[in-house]
């Protein structure tokens, strides 16, 4: 089966999934408006049909049991839109594909919207390619600063930390990282409490 047919055979579980089955919601904008908790994958496939994933981490957990050594996956996936939209998912299961589906599908479920805008004062293009103001997030030991920038800089972070920034739609910034960022779970973390904060913060 396609992804497309399963798309299309959707069977909406919930009442939020119901009303945009039914065409009653029609954007992301107007569930965070109302702050409805989405609780179907779906939802956002459907609002957001531009929306990509990107495997951002597997990790390998081995664990010695009675019955002899056990070993899991651990997944973490980044899914948006490059325009303002951003989740990032974990999941575990004793196969890869597996891992990755669930990350995948909790990505999704914990998408957000991330203020975009151009705060940077060599720039002031009211274009919306940065950050409108300097915001921070913390995950575990790791911390990450984003710095608006002007147009053309780029995206000036490490690798892992650009994909994010660029599947939330940012183009140009400054970022500083601080503790252990190979540890991937907490990077991922502190990169998604900092776009949250364009808005709490905003």
């Amino acid at each position: 089966m396609s992804r497309m047919q399963e798309r299309s055979e959707w069977k909406p579980r919930t009442k939020l999934g119901i009303l945009v089955a039914a065409k009653k919601i029609t954007s992301m904008d107007e569930i965070f408006e109302n702050g409805y908790r989405i609780q179907e994958a779906e939802i956002i496939r459907a609002l957001l049909p531009d929306i990509r994933n990107e495997v951002v981490h597997v990790g390998i957990v081995q664990k010695q049991t009675d019955a002899g050594e056990m070993t899991r996956f651990n997944a973490i996936v980044a899914c948006g839109n490059e325009n303002g939209w951003i989740g990032i998912g974990k999941g575990k299961a004793s196969q890869m594909r597996n891992a990755i589906d669930k990350a995948t599908n909790a990505a999704l479920l914990n998408v957000i919207p991330i203020k975009l805008g151009c705060g940077s004062w060599e720039c002031r293009c009211n274009q919306l390619h940065s950050v409108p103001f300097r915001v921070e997030g913390k995950g575990g030991s790791v911390k990450v600063e984003i710095l608006p920038g002007p147009r053309g800089l780029g995206i000036v972070a490490g690798e892992n930390i650009r994909a994010l920034l660029k599947l939330a739609g940012i183009k140009d910034a400054w970022t500083r990282t601080y503790g252990s960022t190979n540890t991937m779970s907490s990077t991922t973390k502190a990169v998604y409490n900092a776009l949250r904060s364009t808005y709490s913060v905003g």
